[in-house]
């Protein structure tokens, strides 16, 4: 028995939705993580006497170390298990959430937030893949889906949360619950996720054939494993190869190149909705109050809409799904800042922003798995999740330029409304290549179906 096609293509069991679970868990890390500065500004800011010049570069710390920690780590996750770089990588995010809240001065304040960013670029990594991986071909839509309204229901939570901390006991207790969230998801990784099958039978380490035993059982599967087994996503010769140089080879440029600009574009959006939200909603004439009850709409439609995307690849896939999500997202947005001065419209139009551009990113999770051998997976996630990073860091800088150029926010959002329409058109390029294995020409449709 391969143990993979068992996963690919038997229903999903408690044990793999346990596994899911934990990973969407990790990623409502990064919401958290991604608020926590956020909800923490004014009160840094009053400590440390901060200009909003270096407010900002505080703040963009994290999605720096972010960039880092997918870009070097996703390598390291496909040569040391994707389990392994887990737990390595929450170790480094403890640790940085920890000294975050010893901090005395922006400066450090703002190391201690790159080395948190490195942590969650190492998680995000692995997780994706992991979630991936364990997922039966028919539900990875919807598994991959899951894991991304993470990042949105640890945002919603964790805001919840740190309002009432902060009051209390101030803003560096914000940090030290996330550590102590870090240490709780390490136990539960050690216990409970176990490694890549596909990394064991593409690495061979010295116990893979016990590994996967375990795994099987876990599983409910008691057929004999053949470690021997062939990786249908393998080849040899000039179109093989791992590490940073194979996902420019002749098999993979064309993907890599849609996967990393699809990402920088997508990402760019996201940020930008979910950092200037308040600030340009304020512009038009809300109240503070007001604005933050969009920005929360516009969390809560995140969750959602991941789970949304992820029914809708039940039925279409994923790279048709993705398209019409990013020209929703660009149309809704153009709309969107124009319903201000109707509360309630504006509202839900911030819950239907907040799900078409969630689902834009669910949809790059589900799409950039399948879109590399096995062997090359953690690479190809890590590069296009670090590559998207800097178009998140870019996004808030370039809006407070156009904002003090004189753009009116009407104009900004219609801006990159009509970025985000460049998505739709880039993932084109996909046309034609199966992005499960990474082949030509087979496409598939109807149920389950994956391909491009």
């Amino acid at each position: 028995m391969d143990l993979r096609d068992r996963i690919n293509n038997s229903p999903m069991t408690f044990y793999q939705w346990l596994v899911v679970g934990i990973c969407t868990f990790l990623n409502a890390l990064d919401g958290y993580d991604v608020l926590a500065i956020s909800f923490a500004s004014n009160q840094v800011t009053e400590e440390f006497r901060l200009s909003g010049t270096t407010l900002g570069l505080v703040m963009s710390a994290a999605l720096l170390g972010m960039a880092a920690g997918a870009l070097v780590l996703g390598p390291v996750a496909d040569r040391i298990g994707r389990r392994n770089m887990v737990m390595l990588a929450i170790v480094v995010n403890a640790i940085g959430l920890f000294l975050s809240a010893t901090a005395t001065s922006a400066g450090q304040l703002g190391a201690w937030r790159v080395v948190t960013g490195l942590g969650i670029g190492g998680i995000l990594v692995a997780t994706n893949v992991i979630s991936a991986e364990y997922s039966s071909r028919r539900r990875r839509g919807l598994v991959i889906s899951i894991y991304a309204a993470g990042y949105g229901i640890g945002a919603a939570v964790g805001g919840t949360v740190m309002v009432s901390l902060i009051a209390a006991f101030g803003w560096r207790s914000v940090f030290v619950l996330g550590g102590a969230l870090a240490v709780f998801s390490l136990a539960l990784v050690v216990f409970l996720v176990p490694e890549s099958a596909a990394f064991l039978y593409t690495r061979k380490p010295n116990n893979a054939q016990s590994k996967l035993e375990s795994i099987a059982r876990r599983l409910g599967f008691d057929e004999p494993l053949d470690l021997s087994a062939g990786d249908g996503t393998s080849a040899t010769g000039p179109d093989s190869g791992t590490g940073v140089l194979a996902l420019f080879n002749r098999r993979n440029r064309r993907v890599t190149f849609v996967v990393w600009t699809t990402f920088f574009i997508i990402m760019f959006g996201f940020y930008f909705v979910n950092s200037w939200t308040p600030r340009l909603m304020h512009e038009t004439g809300l109240t503070d109050t007001l604005s933050m009850i969009v920005t929360v709409g516009l969390t809560l439609g995140g969750a959602i809409g991941s789970v949304v995307f992820g029914l809708f690849t039940a039925r279409w896939s994923t790279r048709s799904v993705l398209m019409t999500f990013s020209i929703v997202a660009a149309v809704l947005m153009g709309i969107f800042i124009f319903t201000a001065q109707w509360t309630a419209v504006v509202i839900v139009f911030g819950v239907l922003v907040g799900m078409s551009i969630n689902g834009c990113i669910a949809g790059l999770y589900v799409l950039t798995p399948q879109s590399y051998s096995s062997a090359l997976r953690s690479t190809g996630a890590g590069w296009g999740i670090g590559i998207g990073r800097f178009g998140a860091i870019i996004a808030p800088t370039a809006t407070g330029a156009l904002l003090d150029g004189g753009w009116t926010p009407q104009a900004i959002y219609m801006f990159v409304g009509a970025v985000l329409l460049l998505a739709s058109l880039v993932l084109l390029g996909m046309r034609g290549v199966d992005v499960e294995a990474n082949r030509r020409p087979q496409v598939r449709h109807g149920a389950g179906a994956v391909a491009a």
